[in-house]
């Protein structure tokens, strides 16, 4: 296994995701050490084979620095939020996520890293009426006007990927993850997404239990430890140099799906549900086709989304008295 006795450069730490691959990385790969690096929220999975460091890796000193020293890298850290933040501020992710990873690339060379996960987003795809392929993602095409600015960005550091691959022989796995959910995700009303913010009024008990958008508003999402294994999949793939990897539940998931598991698994059953339609939304419909990570990498999700939806729920409950991200 690649992972032996090596040490991860992980950014984005006391996020979702990298919370997630922590955990992981702890469990299946008992001789792998992490670089865990944050900037805000402070470490809370404690362990002897993770060093965390805070840094600001828009600054390149940092990023040279906490990179110093390791194997290979995962970019986990990204500045994220929900459908209100791309409406008033989507400034927000474009700016931070262009810096940090254009910074932490020129790292890598000059560090020597070997080797480097890349998560990004599926919002970097043209609108489609079907499961997208990643080959079908058509440059001349625009995103969804919702995601403009941060998509394109997207777009821009895949492209940012594979100068420095072709540059120098950098190895870099791009990832266009699906919408990813779990214990760890961001409640806070302001930069939440949907599945978090739907669960966070069931448990309050809304009423009447309001919704922005359509409950045939249909997402491709994927649970955060699923993500995660797929995310050490790829790492220990080591005859891929280079490539792009669908990752996501390869399902169809609505809103009402999300908002009738939330109400079950919170018993708030009896609330009444009222979409409303003049709230911030984005695009109505994205599916990805993931049958590339299936075959490649022989990955599949062990969590339904129904599951996913309950396992967050419950952890929600419990620990909403301290988890204020």
């Amino acid at each position: 296994m690649y992972l032996n006795k090596k040490k991860i450069f992980l950014a984005g730490a006391t996020g979702l995701v990298g919370t997630s691959i922590i955990q992981h990385i702890l469990q299946y790969c008992p001789t792998t050490k992490i670089r865990a690096i944050y900037n805000k929220t402070p470490p809370f999975v404690k362990h002897e084979r993770v060093e965390y460091i805070q840094a600001d890796l828009k600054y390149h000193q940092d990023c040279r620095q906490a990179v110093k020293g390791c194997d290979c890298a995962i970019m986990a850290a990204a500045s994220t939020g929900g459908s209100l933040q791309l409406e008033q501020e989507p400034w927000q992710q474009v700016n931070n996520n262009l810096i940090m990873n254009a910074q932490m690339f020129e790292a890598f060379y000059f560090e020597k890293i070997s080797r480097v996960i890349f998560i990004g987003s599926a919002t970097i795809y043209q609108e489609f009426d079907n499961s997208i392929k990643e080959h079908e993602l058509d440059l001349n095409k625009d995103p969804h006007m919702a995601y403009f600015g941060i998509a394109h960005v997207v777009r821009y550091l895949e492209k940012l990927s594979q100068f420095w691959h072709e540059y120098s022989g950098l190895e870099v796995i791009n990832v266009r993850a699906s919408n990813i959910f779990g214990p760890h995700s961001k409640f806070d009303p302001k930069t939440s997404n949907f599945i978090p913010a739907i669960i966070r009024k069931a448990v309050n008990r809304l009423e009447p239990f309001e919704v922005w958008g359509s409950p045939d508003v249909t997402r491709d999402v994927i649970y955060s430890e699923d993500f995660a294994k797929a995310i050490i999949m790829i790492l220990n793939k080591t005859n891929i140099k280079f490539d792009v990897f669908n990752i996501g539940s390869g399902t169809k998931t609505t809103v009402g799906d999300v908002v009738n598991w939330s109400l079950k698994y919170s018993d708030h059953i009896s609330a009444t549900v009222k979409y409303v339609s003049d709230k911030p939304t984005t695009i109505k419909f994205r599916s990805l086709d993931c049958s590339k990570a299936k075959n490649v990498l022989g990955w599949i999700p062990e969590h339904s989304i129904e599951e996913g939806v309950k396992k967050t729920t419950q952890w929600w409950i419990k620990n909403q008295s301290w988890w204020k991200k």
